[in-house]
């Protein structure tokens, strides 16, 4: 895995249950939702593979985007930047 971004979180970090876990997952399904059209129109697409206890999300992008140039741009600018733009709970964004 490649670590993407973090947020620096002046306080101890907080540890989601279950149920967060779930109701996050399905907020960041929403975001990759929005994300989609842009990334299959390249013949690529973006896979929610883990959301951890500690707001980490794990992202994999498919398709071309696994052989793209310019993927570590599109996780940066597009699917991390969503993410926290609309989850800030979420307190970093991986690649896989």
């Amino acid at each position: 895995m490649t670590e993407t971004s973090a947020v620096p979180s002046p306080q101890s970090p907080k540890v989601f249950t279950p149920e967060e876990i779930a109701n996050l997952k399905i907020r960041v399904e929403a975001v990759l939702d929005k994300i989609r059209p842009a990334i299959q129109m390249d013949g690529g697409d973006a896979d929610l593979i883990d959301l951890t206890p500690e707001g980490v999300v794990v992202v994999q992008l498919t398709g071309h985007c696994e052989t793209c140039s310019l993927s570590p741009m599109t996780m940066k600018l597009g699917v991390e930047r969503m993410i926290f733009q609309e989850i800030p709970e979420i307190t970093r964004v991986e690649s896989m």
